[in-house]
């Protein structure tokens, strides 16, 4: 499929925000510019709704973070964070992340997920293939499921300008990023 990308085009986006920032974490020691992301992604094209789903602590200390995402425009879907047995954390957003994206496709004409999880794959064919939708990913390249990037019809890969991406990144001295 040729990418489309005009100015009237309506776009919504899906910040898998777990994923990104743990992409730019161990990838760069970095945390991720997700304002600089969600412009470029869409590309001064029309934004129906940018949805970040991220993970609530009983501590709050997030509650700065969810402020910037939403002074950028970007509205907040909160879970609770789970602490398993063992020690893992998890929120566990991909159903719900999956069901917004499939309810608000009809109202769209292009659909951006920000994620490298390769769980989006029935995803993007199931908007592709049913909504007649096109569908871009963005994401951190390196870390990124092949499979989604292919079935994708564009792939931002946000390894091609990591500075431009990350926050505090650029600040750092190309001798000091190599020891990170």
């Amino acid at each position: 499929m040729t990418v489309i990308k005009h100015k009237a085009q309506r776009v919504g986006i899906f910040i898998d925000t777990a994923n990104i920032y743990h992409s730019a974490k161990n990838l760069y020691h970095a945390k991720a510019n997700f304002g600089a992301i969600v412009k470029d992604a869409l590309d001064g094209r029309v934004l129906v709704r940018a949805i970040a789903y991220v993970a609530s602590t009983e501590g709050g200390e997030e509650k700065a973070f969810f402020d910037a995402l939403s002074k950028v425009g970007i509205e907040t879907r909160t879970k609770p964070l789970q602490i398993f047995a063992g020690g893992a954390k998890k929120a566990n957003w991909d159903i719900d992340f999956a069901m917004d994206a499939v309810k608000l496709a009809p109202k769209l004409d292009t659909t951006i997920l920000i994620t490298g999880d390769g769980d989006m794959v029935s995803l993007v064919e199931y908007l592709q293939n049913t909504h007649g939708t096109q569908v871009e990913v963005v994401s951190f390249g390196k870390s990124s499921s092949s499979k989604l990037m292919e079935s994708a019809d564009d792939f931002l890969d946000l390894d091609m300008n990591p500075k431009k991406y990350l926050l505090s990144y650029a600040d750092l001295k190309p001798r000091e990023r190599a020891q990170r």
